[in-house]
């Protein structure tokens, strides 16, 4: 993990004009790829939180007690696979965002976004391609994302992010407690198809 992430900070904090695309893709990959693995840990946990949850529909008090300790532990461990499945993702939103700005960047370099790039800091850029995709767009789309998000408040850039937190740790919190089935809980949990839903566009 440390490896990658001393990449990840080598990427953020160098000047886009020194970036190479071949370093970019490369950690765009390995991104996408931690990214599936943890996706595929989550579910696995769920699956299991689920059959607990189900062995303990008809057991005994001390029994339900035992598999709500268990229901804990699953859920401590859920709750750190997702919060480093979306710091993940927020790295590979910036990554991937930086992989087209170099792809247009002989073009960008003729607009007022390109001097906007060169001159905001590292941590207000990173903040703001997170918040943006840029996938799929042309170059008058990029232009006008690219506008957008550098003329918004950085001190936003947090806030979307911090509730679907919120929402999937409440949501196990409903499970672990009892206070609602599994299959009510999916609904409240959709968060994570959304973030499934935007990777899949990145493809």
């Amino acid at each position: 993990m440390v490896i990658e992430l001393s990449i990840f900070t080598a990427l953020r904090k160098n000047p886009v004009d020194r970036l190479k695309p071949g370093d970019l893709r490369e950690e765009e990959l390995k991104l996408k790829s931690r990214i599936n693995r943890l996706r595929k840990e989550i579910d696995r946990i769920e699956r299991d939180k689920k059959l607990k949850f189900q062995e303990g529909v008809g057991s005994d008090l001390i029994r339900k007690k035992m598999l709500i300790q268990e229901l804990k532990q699953l859920d401590m461990e859920a709750k750190l696979k997702v919060k480093n499945f979306m710091a993940l993702h927020r790295q590979f939103m910036f990554v991937s965002n930086l992989l087209i700005i170099k792809k247009y960047e002989r073009d960008l370099r003729k607009t007022e976004v390109w001097k906007k790039i060169q001159n905001i800091s590292p941590d207000d850029f990173e903040g703001a391609l997170i918040r943006v995709n840029l996938s799929g767009k042309g170059f008058e789309g990029i232009i006008d994302d690219l506008n957008q998000i550098f003329f918004m408040d950085v001190a936003e850039s947090g806030a979307d992010l911090d509730e679907t937190e919120k929402q999937l740790i409440e949501a196990w919190s409903s499970v672990e407690t009892g206070s609602v089935n599994i299959e009510d809980a999916e609904c409240l949990l959709s968060i994570e198809k959304n973030l499934e839903k935007s990777l899949e566009e990145d493809n």
